[in-house]
């Protein structure tokens, strides 16, 4: 028997603001990796469904809708499960919250298929990870970058990853960030910019008219020595590199960050300093209101200490 293409899945779920846009924009901007014309093919293949039904391209999105792309990646090697050690703050059979290390990457991509998250969970758990984003990132309904440390919660059901995707499309998921920013930040305020993948550089996010509705809360922690400022985030929204790019467009960029910060990095750090240190949730099976801390890591805690004196 011929053996069946891999194929990736992608399940979104679009937000009050994207309602009304044609299937096509829509994905254009939620997985803008994939080219629109790309996308389109895939509609008219019948490789993309709204809520479990195909659809055509100008399909106008709802909110609620539970969107799923299925995209042919034969070229992506098997994910073999690995005996990394895990931070784990809560787990039961629906869930599992991680907090993750500074340097480790979310799931298997180009130059990265080893050594994730994706593949320490997948030792610790064995099957029991929910399915509905594929092989390459089962369990995964959200993302932190690479050099960001912190909480992330992994579902191991479909149920569960369900009421999850809809709680982070709803906005509802508490998240607080801890950082440290260049510059003097003396107010709390409000970063309300569309963000998307930079014309001229695919790898890099930048303020675009028409891109995702992206909105971050901030506000002044300590004032730092050499012009540091300790800084919280609330985000509103959860876009890719979104606090690195919003507090960068204020021109107090992240502290380490190599892409949106300056060259020179004057403690040699190998990323940001970025912590995602609070996570609140509603479960998604059980109703109960979960709450979870995790303390700045030592790297983070060094620096600090440093700017202080």
């Amino acid at each position: 028997m011929e053996q069946a293409a891999a194929v990736n899945f992608i399940s979104l779920t679009p937000e009050a603001e994207e309602e009304g846009l044609r299937l096509d924009k829509y994905l254009a901007l939620a997985v803008p990796e994939y080219s629109r014309s790309f996308l389109q093919q895939l509609i008219q293949g019948g490789s993309v469904s709204v809520n479990q039904r195909p659809v055509k391209a100008s399909y106008k999105a709802k909110c609620g809708d539970f969107i799923t792309l299925s995209i042919p990646a034969p070229e992506k090697p098997e994910i073999e499960p690995e005996d990394i050690p895990l931070e784990i703050v809560y787990e039961d059979p629906h869930l599992i919250v991680v907090n993750k290390p500074q340097g480790m990457v979310v799931h298997p991509a180009a130059g990265h298929t080893s050594g994730t998250l994706v593949n320490a969970l997948m030792y610790h758990c064995g099957d029991s990870l929910s399915s509905i984003n594929g092989v390459q990132r089962p369990g995964i309904v959200h993302r932190i970058d690479k050099d960001t440390s912190g909480l992330l919660v992994v579902c191991k059901t479909d149920q569960a990853h369900r009421g999850l995707a809809l709680q982070f499309a709803e906005h509802s998921i508490h998240r607080i960030y801890t950082a440290i920013c260049h510059g003097v930040i003396r107010n709390p305020g409000v970063v309300d910019a569309p963000l998307a993948r930079d014309p001229g550089d695919r790898k890099q996010i930048s303020i675009q008219a028409g891109g995702r509705h992206a909105v971050t809360h901030y506000e002044p922690v300590e004032a730092l020595k050499q012009d540091f400022t300790l800084i919280r985030c609330r985000l509103e929204t959860g876009r890719t590199h979104q606090i690195r790019v919003h507090m960068a467009s204020l021109h107090h960029p992240i502290l380490g960050d190599p892409v949106y910060g300056p060259r020179k990095c004057p403690f040699h750090l190998e990323g940001q300093l970025l912590h995602a240190g609070n996570l609140g949730f509603i479960h998604p099976v059980t109703g109960e209101a979960l709450e979870f801390t995790s303390e700045l890591p030592e790297h983070f805690k060094r620096i600090l200490k440093a700017l202080k004196q």
